[in-house]
């Protein structure tokens, strides 16, 4: 193998001169939201060179007094020292509003840390409330959860069902086959003193005869979470679908548990929590499966009362004798279940029996998704966060008047038709590129048989499970499922993440003169906007939640949900980048909320995790796997790590691995097959990777890996593809080159001119920024590479006359001018070049057509809503024409990252 780039030859971790611990200068991280009542963790960056690796952390309140942590490393910078720390602590009985994170600082052990024993059979997860058991294989992912002594759980387990066809029209009686979850490894990947985590890996497999039936499919990870001293265990479950859209069709997916039931009926209760108030807190249906409430006679106000909170009873030979010797006659109520079909209402009904008939409760809309069931010796209560977000779902609870009771929080409810994940059109006349080529031209579809494909993708759920010591009152229940739906986390204020010097190019929010503030409101009006967008428009679902549409159709009044490329977002110009640092410079918990679904959905929905396709995604399109363009840019590491490093959430880690070696997609798809004008089948020697798209996205896989775990073979990818495109004769303006697999090294001879407008608007101006920023003045430095970005800078939005002057010809493809301007601010930040910077702001205002613009303090009567009501709209909704997904992201990009960069040159 060829040596790798020379620079890259230094020692794997760099000597640390003039790295310190500035024991004296505490981070203050507060509240995301509000604090709740479940174990947290969180994420701080450091600027480099400040914390050695190896470093401790203390953690304090605001009266100084010390509290436990558990702290890790989860990147570093190139010379060794800390970049992003992560943290955990323990649920707060008293919570104080910001904490000082220090470091060097001695951590404050916890009084009962949460222990982990292995062993052949299992893993015990002891947290000093409640004792989780995990076998390694099996059917079952907890085995049990043990309160003082008592088993509050059994055998929590993945269920679900599956047919050979599609529930008809009518509703039909298709066969279904129920399996079973079976889980084949399970790995201790922490293990406290304050968190422990569990990943455990298996299958979905029928338990008895599959002959005819469905054989093992639907791979699954998931995790389980504990916290020192908490009596919960938080799940993140990752389904892939490994099936074949026209033969496998899913009709449940669930999360079930056996709760032991040892009180007297009428001391057994049911919770189940209904629509959640501002504070994220519902209100709750309670019931017992024995009620002594509502009848003929009264067994005593006392009684009753207790009943209704969750008390005991009291004997029953206390109760007024009229109800004491009739209490047999009062029914038992066995099952419930709450339905959650869609965003906009649930039912809820129960019954004696399973051969008894349902009787029917009054309801309401949006459902929390918190259910328990158990008495006042324990039980156990099953969450689902994002419940009806993402419909259609359900809760069950069945066979509570028995001595046993099951829990089932449905992802997908068996209630509703079968997912059918079939193609949504039949593609005819569109056989060949050529035709389907046209159809870009009238639909904005890249179709293609056979693409339409959604093997490999993937979906995930946060889940709950509570052990409670007995049935405990509704305000405590309030509180635990608003911990479920908003979840606590800590983050730094924005001059703080700012002050460290990650993400590149951005600066908290500036309104300090009226330019910058009329371009803050817009950005302002564009989340909101968004916000408000998703909740008219029902951007909800198993499969959609946290996406959004791409364009806009003023005639009907609506987004093309049903318009080829029109439809889905998919990622399409970086709305998760756009987010993500709109968040970092506001700190605006709705803004984080926006992105944080948007990375759950696009990581995991839009990109393949096994298959043919692994590690690409797929552009927008009318079915999020729909389109046959299957691309990096979708699958982009530089999307998910802001969500990783500010929560450290090792699902997001695992997506992130997914791209550290991706170049080798290309050997599977070429991703310009279409449009390249020759017939080129892919040659591991000679790969055609784009410098835009690709390399921005390979580029931030690297990195990503890299500073995560130092690896060196993946620097040194990294920096070796640098120095080729510094030496290639026109650097990123080439447009494409030959990658070898096997030396990891570019084809540097190729002369061509070739400029696309997408080349920089998929992560490429953020990733460039930061490579150039993180190996300057180092041993890593890689100068020809920064006057290769400099060059494409300067000169994408150059006057022809200064192109033809250096290149000797005029670029074609130029557009996005809006969205370009922050390359030219870039030259002009680093030249130091007034000229440039005019030109900058000049290309962001001018109204050319193809982005969002105006004057930031003109026209601002467009920068508005319009609310078209009455017969020609479904619902009342809010309007505005002039947006759409990739223009409000470029705009977004453009205006955070010239307010960085050229802010003083804003006229």
């Amino acid at each position: 193998m060829e040596s790798p780039h020379p620079r890259a030859l230094c020692d794997s971790a760099p000597p640390r001169t003039g790295v310190h611990v500035l024991t004296n200068t505490p981070t203050t991280v507060r509240w995301l939201t509000s604090a709740r009542p479940t174990g947290t963790t969180w994420g701080v960056p450091w600027p480099r060179g400040v914390v050695p690796g190896g470093s401790s952390f203390g953690l304090r309140r605001d009266d100084s007094a010390g509290v436990p942590v558990q702290s890790w490393v989860t990147a570093t910078w190139p010379d060794g020292s800390v970049k992003w720390s992560a943290h955990a602590m323990s649920p707060q009985p008293d919570p104080s509003p910001s904490y000082q994170l220090v470091p060097g600082g001695a951590p404050t052990q916890p009084d009962t840390p949460v222990t982990v024993t292995t062993s052949g059979a299992g893993v015990v997860v002891d947290t000093g409330v409640v004792t989780w058991t995990v076998d390694r294989v099996g059917s079952v992912l907890l085995s049990s959860a043990s309160r003082d002594g008592q088993v509050v759980a059994r055998d929590v387990r993945l269920t679900s069902l599956w047919q050979a066809e599609p529930t008809a029209d009518d509703g039909g009686s298709a066969v279904r086959e129920e399996l079973s979850g079976r889980v084949e490894s399970v790995t201790v990947e922490q293990e406290g003193p304050i968190r422990a985590v569990l990943l455990l890996e298996g299958r979905h497999t029928s338990d008895g005869d599959t002959r005819g039936g469905r054989g093992p499919w639907l791979p699954f990870s998931v995790r389980l979470y504990f916290y020192a001293g908490s009596d919960d265990v938080r799940v993140v479950h990752t389904v892939i679908w490994d099936g074949a859209a026209e033969q496998d069709f899913l009709a449940g997916l669930g999360l079930r548990a056996d709760v032991p039931m040892r009180d007297e009926p009428h001391d057994r209760h049911v919770r189940l929590a209904g629509p959640a108030g501002a504070d994220h807190r519902p209100g709750f249906h309670t019931e017992a499966v024995r009620g002594i409430t509502g009848l003929r006679r009264d067994p005593g106000e006392q009684f009753r009362a207790a009943q209704v909170d969750g008390r005991p009873c009291g004997p029953v030979q206390d109760w007024d004798t009229a109800v004491s010797q009739r209490a047999h006659l009062i029914p038992t109520w066995s099952d419930w279940t709450l339905e959650q079909p869609s965003a906009d209402g649930f039912t809820l009904r129960k019954r004696t029996a399973q051969d008894t008939g349902w009787v029917t409760i009054p309801a309401s809309t949006r459902a929390a998704g918190y259910a328990y069931a158990g008495g006042v010796s324990g039980g156990l209560a099953i969450g689902l966060r994002d419940f009806w977000k993402a419909h259609p779902t359900r809760l069950d609870i069945r066979g509570a008047a028995s001595d046993t009771a099951t829990v089932t929080a449905w992802m997908w409810s068996p209630s509703a038709p079968a997912m059918d994940l079939r193609f949504y059109h039949d593609g005819l006349g569109q056989d060949t590129f050529a035709e389907q080529l046209e159809g870009l031209e009238i639909t904005y579809e890249d179709y293609e048989p056979g693409f339409g494909d959604p093997h490999g993708v993937a979906r995930t759920h946060e889940l709950v499970l509570r052990a409670y010591a007995a049935t405990p009152p509704n305000d405590e229940l309030a509180s635990h499922a608003a911990a479920l739906n908003d979840p606590p986390l800590l983050v730094p204020s924005p001059a703080r993440l700012h002050s460290a010097g990650v993400f590149g190019d951005w600066a908290p929010a500036d309104r300090s003169t009226p330019e910058r503030a009329a371009i803050e409101d817009r950005l302002d009006f564009l989340v909101d906007f968004y916000i408000t967008q998703q909740e008219q428009r029902r951007w909800y679902g198993f499969w959609h939640y946290g996406d959004v549409m791409h364009t806009y159709d003023p005639d009907r009044h609506q987004w093309r949900y049903d318009v080829g490329g029109y439809a889905w977002d998919n990622s399409e110009l970086s709305p998760d980048l756009w987010l993500w640092y709109q968040f970092l410079r506001t700190g605006h918990p709705h803004v984080f909320r926006l992105a944080e679904a948007m990375t759950r959905h696009t990581g995991e929905v839009d990109v393949y995790h096994l298959g043919r396709w692994a590690g690409l995604g797929s552009r927008h399109n009318v079915q999020h796997w729909g389109c046959s363009c299957k691309q990096l840019r979708i699958s982009n590491a530089a999307y998910r790590r802001f969500f990783y490093y500010l929560t450290a959430d090792e699902r997001t880690g695992d997506l992130m691995r997914e791209q550290a070696s991706a170049e080798r997609t290309f050997v599977a798809i070429d991703p310009a097959r279409k449009v390249r004008g020759d017939v080129y089948t892919p040659d591991p020697s000679a790969l055609s990777v784009g410098l835009g798209t690709d390399w921005g996205a390979l580029a931030a896989g690297w990195l990503t890996e890299w500073e995560r775990t130092g690896d060196d073979a993946v620097r040194d990818k990294l920096l070796a593809t640098m120095e080729d495109i510094g030496t290639l004769p026109n650097g990123f303006l080439t447009g494409d080159a030959r990658l070898d697999l096997t030396t990891g090294r570019l084809d540097v001879t190729r002369e061509q001119i070739a400029v696309s407008h997408l080349s920089a608007v998929f992560g490429l101006v953020e990733v460039c920024s930061e490579l150039i920023s993180l190996t300057r003045g180092t041993s890593l430095e890689v100068p020809e590479f920064e006057e290769a970005w400099l060059q494409y800078c300067r000169l994408y939005l150059a006057s022809a006359e200064e192109q033809e002057s250096k290149l000797g010809l005029r670029l074609r493809g130029i557009s996005l001018i809006q969205a370009h301007s922050r390359l030219t601010a870039y030259a002009a930040a680093h030249d130091g070049d007034p000229e440039l910077a005019e030109r900058a702001w000049e290309a962001f205002h001018h109204d050319i057509g193809d982005q969002l613009n105006t004057n930031p303090l003109q026209r601002t009567a467009q920068w508005s809503t319009t609310r078209i009501d009455g017969s020609g709209v479904l619902t009342p909704v809010d309007e505005a024409p002039f947006v759409s997904t990739n223009d409000a992201s470029q705009y977004g990009l453009a205006a955070i990252q010239n307010l960085a960069l050229i802010p003083d040159h804003l006229r």
